[in-house]
């Protein structure tokens, strides 16, 4: 069993993805600083820390055999708002870990690197990323490639669902925004409709990265349950939601992305099978919203774009690495450095 480390672990991939760990018998810390959350819940070993602060987070590095790195700013979105930040956090922290630790590396990358192509794309295919989140990525995927080629890259696709009972609702992804609207709008507006996306529930990172802590299977990673079109994914939701429309709108969106993506060698090589549908997803989605978990869309809580807005934009004080360190240590003046809960 390994020690592991897993950076950003208190967000909407990590909380699964720790359960598991703990559950297959690993030793487990997770770091975060809590952009989107409070406090952090459950009963295991915590750091809040700043990825930038370097000198923190060294100790927990020496500790660890394995370190799967969540910690980044996600989104295209998000990553606009500040690209000299983005590219400290996506990017830098990335090459400075590549230098300082010589354990295992598990990266979770993105499928956008692909950006705009036609046809079924595979590892070996060309990318073209179309934001500074893909492009972030992908450069952090040559340093570790270059530097750590032991390491384990995963192109995730994008994102749906729930992850544990802790994890924050995401309404800025395209199967849960698409419910959220078929269950409180009533309708759902699909601009163009016929752009590709590979799809993959968040608790699946986990069925890929779980049976490889220890492994020594390296290399790029398409990390995929299915592709479908917006409009047959919309045409899907309201088919299982029921009692919303669709409207079909003839207009280019503003997101221009469109690729479809070959899982073949994750499944021949990592053994990797999806243990969770986007039926499941779809169905998990609509029953918090039932549930009365989602009272107001709009909060800022809900995106990852919004939540960090206030942070990021230029109107206000910039996420930088002294602010964001005081601002979790405040939070958590009373605990030692590994509080546990």
């Amino acid at each position: 069993m390994a020690n592991v480390l897993i950076t950003g672990g208190a967000g909407y991939v990590g909380g699964w993805l720790t359960d598991r760990a703990i559950e297959a018998g690993h030793d487990v810390r997770v770091c975060d600083l809590l952009l989107y959350e409070d406090t952090y819940l459950k009963d295991v070993p915590f750091v809040a820390y700043d990825v930038l602060d370097r000198e923190r987070l060294q100790p927990e590095l020496e500790w660890a055999d394995t370190v799967v790195w969540l910690a980044a700013l996600v989104g295209d979105p998000a990553c606009a708002l500040d690209p000299s930040l983005t590219r400290k956090i996506n990017l830098e922290s990335v090459r400075w870990l590549c230098e300082v630790f010589d354990g295992r590396i598990i990266f979770p990358s993105t499928c956008s690197v692909y950006g705009a192509q036609e046809d079924e794309l595979d590892e070996d295919s060309p990318t073209g990323p179309l934001s500074l989140y893909a492009e972030m990525k992908l450069e952090a995927e040559r340093e570790i490639m270059s530097r750590r080629p032991d390491g384990l890259i995963l192109r995730l696709a994008t994102l749906a669902g729930m992850g544990d009972s802790y994890s924050r609702i995401r309404l800025d992804l395209v199967v849960n925004l698409l419910v959220m609207r078929a269950k409180l709008v009533g309708a759902i507006q699909v601009f163009g409709g016929r752009q590709y996306r590979p799809l993959l529930h968040v608790r699946d990172v986990a069925t890929a990265v779980i049976p490889h802590i220890e492994s020594p299977t390296a290399g790029v990673y398409n990390l995929g349950a299915t592709n479908s079109t917006i409009l047959g994914l919309a045409e899907r939701v309201v088919s299982r939601v029921g009692g919303a429309e669709l409207e079909l709108v003839e207009t280019s969106f503003q997101d221009s992305r469109n690729y479809r993506v070959s899982f073949r060698r994750a499944k021949e090589e990592l053994g990797f099978r999806a243990q969770y549908s986007i039926d499941d997803a779809i169905d998990e989605m609509a029953a918090l919203i039932d549930a009365g978990r989602v009272k107001d869309p709009t909060m800022a809580g809900f995106s990852n774009l919004e939540a960090l807005r206030p942070y990021l934009s230029p109107e206000q004080i910039p996420l930088g690495r002294e602010v964001r360190t005081n601002h979790v240590l405040a939070r958590h003046s009373k605990a030692p450095s590994m509080p546990t809960r």
